[in-house]
């Protein structure tokens, strides 16, 4: 692997967890959204959104290939979707809430605002471990020009 191929890979990385925290951020902040949208005259609630990543590189074997013969092999991470988690809205009793049922209860989102915050945590520390790795490339490149004076 080429040292400066690290850079596009956590480059890419970077970008992918960016998005990521956004996501959560969108969580978070929608957690008590019981009117993201209407369907058929209805308020439907604020669904989780997760996001999927994938290797840019799309089989093992490609980047086998890819090795063996020479070429850069791995090529970074990418947003393969954002996706609307699909467990359960929470139901919760509130005769009062202007969106309850005729028996009284709301569907609330799916968020979990402690889940979410582990996530935006991870999230934050691969961004944090990828910063990092991009330091250190630069430095081992700093350190390979000051060999050649």
């Amino acid at each position: 692997m080429n040292i400066s191929n690290s850079f596009g890979i956590n480059a890419s990385a970077l970008t992918a967890q960016r998005l990521r925290m956004d996501v959560i951020s969108s969580n978070i902040a929608n957690a008590e959204t019981t009117r993201a949208r209407i369907e058929n005259g209805q308020a439907v609630p604020y669904r989780r959104k997760t996001v999927v990543f994938q290797p840019q590189q799309e089989s093992f074997e490609g980047l086998l290939r890819a090795q063996m013969s020479g070429q850069d092999a791995g090529q970074g991470v990418k947003v393969a979707a954002v996706q609307e988690d699909q467990a359960p809205l929470k139901r919760v009793y509130n005769p009062t809430h202007p969106d309850a049922n005729t028996e009284g209860y709301v569907f609330m989102p799916n968020v979990d605002i402690t889940k979410e915050m582990v996530d935006m945590l991870a999230a934050t520390r691969s961004y944090e471990a990828n910063v990092t790795a991009i330091n250190a490339s630069k430095a081992m490149i700093m350190k390979a020009l000051e060999i050649g004076r």
